[in-house]
């Protein structure tokens, strides 16, 4: 899961290096203690593991961000917002986002279709 979240991706802060997301590496559990989705404390059972609308590293819930971009990613979403209503629109990080739009014309279902 590490890897996963450090992994830089379209919607990580921008500051990458290496293809590493700086964010999500410097993000820790709401305590401070550990790095995010690493808690160790009485909270670790729902600090390590993150759904829903997460902050742009997806590292953290969205609004909960610990990393420098805290100040802008903890704020209030103005103008356009994704379908969960938590991201702006652009940069949306929640199960949702993979529905909300069209389906990917070069993907094929095989899910639903017989």
């Amino acid at each position: 899961m590490t890897t996963e979240v450090t992994k830089a991706t379209p919607t990580c802060c921008g500051k990458n290096s290496g293809g590493e997301c700086v964010c999500a590496k410097q993000a820790t559990c709401s305590c401070g203690r550990q790095s995010a989705l690493h808690c160790t404390c009485e909270k670790a059972p729902a600090e390590n593991t993150v759904s829903g609308p997460r902050c742009s590293c997806r590292a953290r819930p969205a609004g909960q961000c610990t990393c420098e971009n805290a100040a802008k990613e903890n704020s209030a979403v103005t103008g356009g917002a994704c379908a969960c209503g938590a991201r702006p629109a652009d940069s949306c990080t929640c199960e949702r986002a993979a529905t909300s739009g069209s389906s990917n014309p070069n993907e094929i279902d095989f899910t639903t279709k017989k």
